[in-house]
């Protein structure tokens, strides 16, 4: 059997004007962090094509900065203390107010993962993160 795993989330950031100087500071910054992981052929836990790299800038509206990514695995949740490492190095890098990571696995249920900052919100290399998981299990079927 092919455990499949599907991994899916996205990280918000608080609502700027993004045509600002601090809007455009924080979403370049928020770039930046997500161009630097590899890319997926190179067959990484964390691929820069996982993520929506929207660049916003016509719209003035200081709506909620999302960051949308997915991925599928072959049974991820062997290594998922690395690929929560690999998450975590890449929030500290961004500005972010939460971020929510849901691993879907065929075995073990939903697991919901959960970031916020401690403050307002997350400034780069500030470590002020903290986490929580959620687990869930629906009935098996036969």
């Amino acid at each position: 059997m092919d455990q499949e795993s599907v991994v899916y989330g996205c990280i918000k950031d608080i609502a700027v004007d993004p045509l600002s100087q601090e809007g455009m500071r924080r979403q370049e910054t928020n770039h930046q962090a997500m161009m630097t992981l590899p890319v997926l052929q190179d067959m990484p836990m964390i691929a820069r094509e996982m993520f929506s790299l929207s660049r916003g800038g016509s719209d003035a509206s200081g709506a909620t900065e999302v960051v949308h990514f997915g991925a599928s695995y072959r049974a991820i949740e062997y290594e998922w203390e690395r690929w929560l490492a690999e998450f975590e190095q890449l929030l500290q890098q961004m500005y972010w107010v939460s971020a929510t990571v849901h691993l879907e696995t065929e075995l073990s249920g939903t697991h919901t993962f959960t970031w916020e900052s401690q403050r307002m919100c997350h400034e780069p290399f500030s470590g002020d993160m903290a986490v929580r998981c959620e687990w869930e299990q629906e009935g098996l079927l036969c």
